[in-house]
C-alpha cells in the first residue's frame, strides 16, 4: 500500500480501541495521523507515542466533533501540523451514551446521541472535504446495530448509524468528481470499552460463541478493514459498508 506513504490522515475518536487500532495501522503503511480526542488526553498522546516509537508521525488535537466551533479548529491545527492536504478521514467517534427504551427516552437524549454518532460525521466531513486531495478516500463507522436494530435500549444509536449507511452513499456520489471515495465498516460485536460498558459479560459470551470464529472481533480486525478502504487496493469499492462480525449478520 505504497500510496500511502507520506499522506495525512485524521482519525476521529482515535485515542482508544478502534480508533487507536486504525491510527497505528495507518502509521504502519507511512502515513501521517491526527489523533483527534474529546476528553482522554493521556490515552490520545500515548497512541501518539505509540506512533513515533515505532518510526511513524502522528499528532493529539482535541476536539468535540459535535461542535462546528471545534471542527473548525481541529482542521486549522491539522493544517499547521501535517499541510493543507488531507488523505485520508474516518469518522470514528461515537457511543451509545446509555441504553434507553422509547417509553423512557427523553428528546434531549435521543438529539444527544445522533448529534454524537450521525450530525458530527456530517459536520467534520463537510469541514474537511475542502481541505481533501482528489482521490482521497473517507470511512465512516457504522455498527451491526445498523442492520439488526441494536440490543435492548440501543433504538437511538441504531438509528444513527443506519443513517451513516445512507449518508454515505449520498455523500460518495456528491464526492464522484473529485475521486473522493467513501465507505463504510459496520462491526458486530468487538472487543472494546463500548462492550466493557454497556454490555454484560454473559451476553459477550454467548453472542461469542454463536459467531462463525467463536470469538469477540478485535479492534485490530476493524482497522485492517479501514486500511484497506483507505488504500487503492479498494479503488473499485464506493458507497459500500464492509460488514465485520463474523456471520452475526450477512447482507
Amino acid at each position: 500500500m505504497k500510496n500511502l506513504q507520506g499522506k495525512v490522515a485524521v482519525v476521529t475518536g482515535g485515542g482508544r480501541d478502534i480508533g487507536r487500532a486504525t491510527c497505528l495501522k495507518l502509521a504502519e503503511y507511512g502515513m501521517k495521523v491526527v489523533v483527534n480526542y474529546l476528553a482522554s488526553s493521556d490515552s490520545a498522546q500515548e497512541t501518539v507515542s505509540m506512533i513515533e516509537a515505532a518510526g511513524g508521525r502522528g499528532v493529539a488535537i482535541q476536539a468535540d466533533v459535535t461542535k462546528t466551533d471545534d471542527i473548525d479548529r481541529l482542521v486549522a491545527d491539522t493544517n499547521k501540523a501535517f499541510g493543507e492536504s488531507v488523505h485520508v478521514l474516518v469518522n470514528n467517534a461515537g457511543g451509545l451514551v446509555a441504553r434507553k427504551n422509547i417509553i423512557e427516552m427523553e428528546e434531549s437524549f435521543w438529539e444527544k446521541v445522533i448529534r454524537l454518532n450521525l450530525t458530527s460525521v456530517m459536520l467534520v466531513s463537510k469541514a474537511f472535504i475542502p481541505h481533501m486531495a482528489d482521490g482521497g478516500a473517507i470511512v465512516n463507522l457504522s455498527s451491526l446495530a445498523a442492520r439488526n436494530g441494536g440490543g435492548g435500549g440501543a433504538v437511538a444509536y441504531a438509528t444513527a448509524k443506519g443513517g451513516v449507511l445512507t449518508f454515505s452513499r449520498g455523500l460518495a456520489k456528491e464526492l464522484k468528481g473529485r475521486k473522493i471515495r467513501v465507505n463504510c465498516v459496520s462491526p458486530g460485536l468487538i472487543n472494546t470499552t463500548f462492550h466493557d460498558t454497556f454490555t454484560p459479560d454473559q451476553a459477550r459470551k454467548n453472542t461469542a460463541a454463536v459467531t462463525l470464529s467463536e470469538r469477540e472481533g478485535t479492534p485490530e480486525d476493524v482497522a485492517n478493514t479501514i486500511l484497506f478502504l483507505a488504500s487503492d487496493h479498494s479503488d473499485y469499492i464506493n458507497g459500500e459498508s464492509i460488514e465485520i462480525n463474523s456471520g452475526l449478520y450477512f447482507i
